[in-house]
């Protein structure tokens, strides 16, 4: 017989991450050993910039305009490409980055080089997770995280499916279904 995986909502009320889980979970990685720049600069990117997975270990240092400031986001799922600003902590922390993996094509390199795989990125986000108390973590709540917050600071539903590279606005409008500012003028205490 297989085992099934349980359900995500059986698993945890919310598929998204609140902000200062997602700062506790950058500095978590921050303490993680050898590669900590690596994984705290993964897991801050993939927020800022609602990365998926593989969009996260696709990146190429070519990707980047240092001098710009910005980075070219090539999505996934059919999605829509973007050039999305950088700023100065991001800045600061692709500048190190690219300081202690001289030579290598991808943003984020493995042992050899190479590309991390997704599945080491699941293991790195876990590993964060725990370490910094959040139960059942997983990368793709980063995304989910980005878009939330997006729409929790009023932003333009349509500027936001532009930013995460959806072509159907009706995933977009998850975000802001869940915004709590929708709410905020009901009652007047």
């Amino acid at each position: 017989m297989k085992l099934r995986k349980p359900k995500n909502k059986d698993q945890r009320a919310r598929e998204h991450l609140l902000p200062d889980e997602v700062e506790r979970l950058i500095a978590a990685a921050q303490s993680m050993g050898r590669h900590s720049l690596r994984d705290s600069t993964l897991i801050l990117l993939s927020f800022r910039h609602g990365l998926r997975v593989g969009e996260a270990v696709a990146l190429t240092w070519d990707c980047v305009d240092f001098a710009g400031a910005s980075i070219y986001i090539s999505r996934l799922k059919n999605g829509k490409p973007a050039t999305h600003p950088l700023k100065g902590v991001e800045m600061r922390a692709l500048q190190q980055l690219q300081a202690d993996y001289p030579g290598s094509r991808y943003l984020f390199t493995n042992e050899r080089g190479g590309k991390l795989s997704t599945g080491v990125v699941r293991k790195i986000v876990t590993r964060a997770g725990e370490m910094a108390g959040i139960r059942n973590c997983h990368p793709h709540q980063l995304r989910h995280a980005c878009g939330y917050f997006l729409a929790s600071k009023g932003f333009d539903t349509r500027a936001i499916q532009d930013y995460l590279g959806h072509r159907s606005i009706l995933h977009t409008v998850r975000y802001t279904e869940l915004a709590p500012d929708r709410f905020k003028d009901f009652w007047q205490d």
